[in-house]
């Protein structure tokens, strides 16, 4: 009796084809795409991880996979109170009586 099994690492072809490219096609893009966190493949293997794979393509679109984006990482669309320079003359202020003090 034969059972089948999904494979779950998947050479770079067939990456290639579950992105709807040619190898050589896949081969000419892979940097850009790992420079936009694309897992890369297994370094002993040489393999991808296909669940690794069909995640990061969801995780382009968040408001249709929202479960994908941690919470604490999620867009809220408003402002900071405070923007960095802000805080940091807020610490500048703090410190310049001290300053004074120490010469």
């Amino acid at each position: 009796m034969r059972f089948t099994v999904d494979p779950a690492d998947i050479p770079a072809e067939k990456v290639a084809r579950r992105l709807h490219l040619t190898i050589t096609q896949f081969e000419a893009c892979k940097i850009r795409l790992f420079t936009r966190g694309f897992p890369r493949p297994d370094p002993d293997t040489g393999m991808y991880c296909l669940e690794a794979v069909d995640r990061w393509r969801q995780r382009r679109h968040p408001s249709l996979f929202p479960e994908l984006t941690p919470a604490d990482l999620a867009v809220s669309g408003v402002a900071p109170e405070k923007d960095l320079g802000a805080m940091a003359r807020e610490a500048y202020r703090r410190q310049a009586p001290e300053r004074r003090r120490n010469g």
